[in-house]
């Protein structure tokens, strides 16, 4: 899409959709920085019901990096398990505990570059934790907006991470502070993942992929 078509997009989806509620709160609702990036990182390649629970068990034991890096690793594993990968994610939270404090002294930065600085924190998560615990004005991606953006034409990129620089360059900086919540629910009502509703859709007119189906007529 060109800049004027981007920013038309954002337009009619700010009137069609629901933006950044008050109650939103970091990852999976953790009350504070720290545990929602626990959290973000207890969340790969794991199903949002399994990430609750591992987080309600670890975050039952320890709040606190301090608190976290006086468990020993098969107290980890155990309250974890459910969300897999635990050993791995295990080594992770140990790691990014033990930067925390030798770097920042335990406070979580509220910056991309300090954030991404830490052990098993990505592009996805450091923009997931400034946008819902600090409130910046980034549009955070996951796997349904990178889907979105990619389907309809605001990117074209192979990585969530390529689709998150290619939105900070292209969205407006009126549509970054509500500009995730607009698309997630554009993909939870309209845009589906298998079988998107383009009759009636808001930027029909606008949508690569809905132009190419028209092609296929």
């Amino acid at each position: 899409m060109s800049g004027e078509k981007v920013e038309e997009a954002f337009r009619r989806l700010a009137r069609a959709m629901p933006g950044r509620t008050a109650d939103a709160k970091g990852p999976k609702g953790q009350p504070d920085a720290f545990r929602s990036c626990i959290s973000c990182m207890l969340s790969a390649q794991s199903l949002d019901r399994n990430t609750a629970k591992a987080s309600r068990a670890l975050f039952a034991l320890a709040s606190t990096p301090d608190a976290m890096l006086e468990l020993d690793d098969r107290q980890i594993v155990a309250a974890i398990r459910p969300c897999g990968l635990y050993n791995n994610k295990t080594r992770s939270i140990r790691r990014f505990c033990q930067a925390l404090i030798a770097e920042h002294g335990g406070i979580v930065p509220d910056t991309r570059d300090g954030l991404m600085s830490l052990p098993g924190i990505g592009r996805k998560c450091a923009d997931i934790v400034m946008s819902f615990t600090f409130g910046k004005d980034v549009i955070a991606v996951d796997t349904h907006v990178h889907r979105v953006c990619n389907r309809i034409g605001l990117t074209e990129a192979k990585t969530a991470d390529r689709t998150a620089a290619q939105l900070e360059d292209r969205v407006p900086q009126w549509a970054r502070r509500d500009g995730h919540f607009w698309l997630i629910q554009f993909g939870k009502r309209i845009c589906l993942s298998r079988s998107p509703r383009c009759d009636g859709c808001p930027l029909a007119d606008l949508c690569e992929y809905n132009a190419k189906q028209k092609d296929r007529q």
